[in-house]
């Protein structure tokens, strides 16, 4: 049975940049309608839940979290060179003559997508042994209960890696 008092402590927190900025990244993208329609939503969140490999010391566990953390930051450089717009932010146009707002993806004034680290004294079989999802798995999720909207002020792409007793 899951403690209703499982916490989800954050380590550590960075931004990932694309490895390289391509010319089309320097420009803005701006929505279409229906992109604008889809600014009141929530943001998407999905999850992979994977078991850890068992280490005799602590020291390879330890090693183990790093390495792998430092592994998934670089596959994210390389990707954000082919999804760019995953590293930026909303920004919003106005005009006055004609009167207008315009909301587009602007990945030069980015710090780029989130990138955080956290663990919980949760292990795999409370989340899949579970009948109903446990309520912390939705502190696994950085942008919880945000809108879209709210990508302004936030990251478009948010990834956060719990480290569980026996799993990530």
């Amino acid at each position: 049975m899951v403690s209703s008092s499982s916490e989800v402590t954050i380590i550590s927190k960075c931004f990932v940049k694309p490895k390289t900025i391509t010319e089309k990244a320097k420009e803005p993208y701006h929505l279409s309608p229906l992109e604008h329609v889809m600014l009141s939503m929530h943001y998407s969140q999905k999850g992979l839940l994977f078991l850890k490999p068992s280490f005799a010391k602590s020291e390879d566990a330890k090693f183990f979290m790093q390495t792998f953390l430092q592994k998934l930051k670089d596959s994210l450089a390389t990707s954000l060179v082919h999804f760019f717009l995953l590293a930026g932010r909303l920004s919003t146009l106005k005009t006055d003559n004609p009167r207008y707002y315009s909301v587009f993806v602007d990945c030069n004034n980015s710090p780029g997508a989130g990138f955080i680290h956290a663990e919980s004294d949760l292990s795999v079989s409370d989340i899949v042994g579970s009948k109903y999802v446990p309520l912390a798995v939705q502190s696994f999720f950085d942008h919880h209960k945000a809108l879209n909207s709210d990508g302004h002020t936030m990251s478009l792409l948010s990834v956060k890696v719990t480290e569980l007793v026996d799993g990530v």
